[in-house]
């Protein structure tokens, strides 16, 4: 399709919800409206287009797009021009984009996760047939390749490896708003790895629901191998990838991991929960035991490596031994952070159907404990950086503060004074250590490497 730049307005606003999947997505989405002439704000009421990009991964995501979509009714009134469109997981929930137009109107344009890189026809069509566009499709397609892409993200680079999921945890929606899991072509992926190497980022992330089964249905490379391909890159950079399944951690990838000297010294496994009967119920393949066992492999190897993970509270049935369990794995293995948060019913997943759905109080005070304990964990191992000296790269600058931040490789987080620093490894004195972030002195920044 030839898309026409005469009838385009020229501002967009993308309000993003969820995770760095989606934050990525958006840099797609504003990728193809830059190709159409659009140029970003940030203020929705000077907007010519807002899209929300947005996540069902929890009930309040959900909530809080609805109202903040409720919420632009009197400026479309005002501004019948803009262009009002809405895609992301929510959107692909079975019935949902049919009961999104009927709860919004006003809303010009849904489409599912399998439409993104449509979203440039979708546009055309609906400025030009001034009708409402609803394209939803059930069934995934090809990897397509090319999706113009307007990183906002500088110096960490998201790269995508997988789409979709195959694991079908009873939880989650994943699976049914992105299809099963399809590998992109590890060429691909090394040439954009290459080319934001080429332009200054220092950090690339890899991503994927569960980056450890990449390649599984190529048949002829699997994580551990792109990991080394892509950690043998020339160039100064930092290798991070997320997200890991314990089921499919192997020894081969934690070598692969201990062996470079570019991959971060962290690793994001998800446990959601320290009892065998919640993780049956919840799908997850591995046992406690099981999962300890990953632990130690990886500390086998990397004794140093900081372990964070997601854990998950008030999973139905959950008795107080079931969280128990959760509290003295959380003791056993002390984790570098944890993501932690109260189960909430996803129509659509297994888990919503189950019986015994613990009372919303009982979470709350399951959480509330779980947070401590991981928080006095934080505060420990925050305390062991005073006085040392660690390489850190600059992310960006708090304005609150008046400093500038960024992660060690480990993922601790530290601020510091300086001028000119995003995109640079620094050299950070530390000074003083909160729960999960340290203030440290600024000593140099480092030399490029060129390796």
């Amino acid at each position: 399709m030839i898309i026409s730049m005469e009838n385009f307005a020229k501002k967009y606003c993308i309000i993003t919800y969820g995770c760095q999947m989606n934050l990525h997505e958006s840099e797609k989405l504003a990728g193809i409206l830059q190709t159409l002439g659009y140029f970003n704000t940030d203020d929705e009421t000077d907007a010519d287009i807002v899209v929300f990009n947005t996540c069902c991964i929890r009930e309040n995501a959900e909530k809080k797009a609805e109202g903040n979509i409720g919420a632009l009714k009197k400026l479309k009134r005002d501004k019948k021009d803009m262009i009002i469109a809405v895609g992301g997981c929510m959107t692909q929930q079975k019935g949902y984009a049919e009961k999104l137009m009927k709860k919004f109107p006003f809303i010009d344009i849904v489409f599912g996760t399998h439409n993104l890189e449509n979203f440039a026809e979708l546009i055309l069509e609906r400025t030009e047939s001034k009708k409402h566009i609803v394209k939803v499709d059930d069934k995934e397609g090809k990897i397509v390749e090319g999706t113009p892409k307007a990183r906002s993200s500088f110096p960490n680079g998201w790269v995508n490896i997988t789409y979709g999921c195959d694991n079908f945890c009873t939880y989650c929606i994943v699976p049914y708003v992105r299809g099963r899991e399809r590998s992109r072509d590890p060429e691909e992926i090394i040439k954009e790895c290459e080319n934001l190497i080429s332009l200054g980022y220092k950090e690339i992330t890899l991503l994927g629901q569960n980056v450890n089964s990449y390649g599984r249905d190529l048949g002829n490379i699997d994580f551990a191998t792109l990991l080394r391909r892509v950690s043998a890159l020339k160039g100064d950079f930092r290798l991070c990838f997320m997200t890991n399944h314990p089921k499919d951690l192997t020894e081969d990838l934690v070598k692969a991991i201990a062996e470079s000297d570019k991959t971060a010294r962290t690793v994001h496994l998800p446990v959601q929960a320290g009892s065998d009967r919640i993780l049956k119920l919840m799908n997850r393949h591995y046992t406690r035991e099981e999962y300890l066992e990953k632990i130690a492999l990886l500390r086998k190897y990397m004794p140093d490596v900081s372990i964070t993970t997601d854990i998950m509270v008030g999973f139905p049935t959950e008795t107080e031994e079931d969280f128990n369990d959760t509290m003295s794995l959380v003791k056993e293995v002390r984790f570098g952070g944890a993501f932690t948060f109260v189960y909430s019913p996803r129509s659509g997943t297994p888990a919503a159907k189950m019986a015994g759905q613990v009372p919303e109080d009982v979470s709350k005070e399951r959480i509330i404990k779980l947070i401590d304990l991981q928080n006095g964990i934080n505060r420990e191992q925050s305390r062991a950086y005073i006085g040392k000296t660690i390489s850190v790269l600059c992310e960006g600058y708090d304005d609150r503060k008046k400093k500038y931040l960024g992660r060690d490789t480990y993922g601790r987080m530290a601020y510091f004074a300086g001028k000119g620093l995003i995109g640079k490894f620094v050299n950070v004195n530390i000074k003083k250590a909160g729960g999960i972030s340290l203030m440290g002195e600024l000593l140099s920044v480092e030399e490029e490497k060129d390796f």
